[in-house]
């Protein structure tokens, strides 16, 4: 396994692999890998002849210094597991490299609409910190294919319009969330849950299940059902931050001819903020018609 940390080498690398029409599959990270990672690195080795992952804490993804500051940084162990994977290659460049000006002179790009929503909204530039180190990463890299988890499920809508709208040749892969036994989304942030926290945090997951259950029974009052959800997480001492319910496949409202909603959820316990999604089968007025004159004849 090769570990790459310069632009040049790097550069050198994947065009012996292009020379030699190499299907390359691309995992970014920001290290502190965990078994979520993990899934996403052996997707990548289904769908690609040669597997580059690249640990790269983004600072401009970061709104809150003292975030950047605590992420946390554990690449001896990240490359030990990438290398019992069989990865090819990783790239473990510094600020310094993907940013030689420094970050305010640093052309951006920015994905419109999507960005600026949501987790966007309460997070200004967080998106378009992703969406630039994404888009460098694959100039770099000219991943065939690239695998990202879908427990980040803005960003994944955000990164798939951007590849869209800039026509870039690259095929993105969405890997479903990777949970514990007790249902918690991996994450590296669980690291920062203190014992007593660990064992409070899948109340995230068990309350998105209860409001999924609701919605496929029916129910359509969506602000009084996440009200009674933050009631629920509050009632475990956790503390909502952000709760939305969203058309899955445009991130706009829920409406009448929505197949898919999306629980879109953030919350602290103690210092740490975690998030979830929950995909949520919808039936619409037209289809329960349907199915009502159906079952009639």
């Amino acid at each position: 396994m090769q570990v790459i940390s310069e632009v040049a080498p790097l550069r050198d690398q994947i065009s012996q692999w292009r020379k030699a029409d190499k299907r390359i599959a691309f995992v970014p990270t920001m290290g502190n890998l965990h078994q979520g990672h993990l899934t996403l690195v052996r997707k990548a080795r289904e769908l690609g002849e040669v597997v580059a992952v690249s640990i790269f804490v983004n600072p401009m993804q970061f709104d809150r210094a003292d975030d950047l500051a605590n992420y946390p940084r554990t690449l001896e162990d990240d490359l030990a597991q990438l290398r019992e994977e069989g990865v090819d290659l990783v790239f473990t460049p510094s600020a310094e490299v993907l940013y030689p000006q420094g970050l305010e002179t640093h052309t951006t790009v920015d994905v419109p609409g999507l960005s600026t929503m949501l987790e966007g909204a309460s997070r200004p530039g967080h998106f378009r910190g992703v969406a630039t180190v994404v888009t460098k990463l694959f100039n770099l890299v000219q991943p065939s294919v690239a695998c990202f988890g879908e427990k980040d499920f803005q960003q994944l809508a955000v990164i798939r319009k951007m590849v869209t709208d800039m026509a870039m040749p690259i095929e993105i892969v969405g890997v479903p969330t990777v949970r514990e036994s007790d249902g918690l989304a991996m994450s590296s942030r669980n690291n920062n849950l203190t014992v007593d926290e660990r064992q409070r945090a899948p109340v995230l997951a068990k309350t998105m299940r209860w409001m999924s259950a609701q919605m496929r029974n029916g129910r359509r009052d969506l602000d009084d059902l996440i009200e009674d959800a933050h009631d629920q997480l509050r009632a475990a001492g956790l503390q909502p931050d952000e709760f939305y319910i969203r058309d899955a496949s445009t991130l706009g409202q829920v409406t009448e001819e929505s197949r898919q909603a999306v629980i879109l959820v953030a919350a602290y316990l103690g210092q740490t903020r975690l998030i979830d999604n929950l995909v949520v089968e919808l039936q619409r007025a037209a289809d329960k018609a349907e199915k009502a004159e159906s079952a009639s004849h």
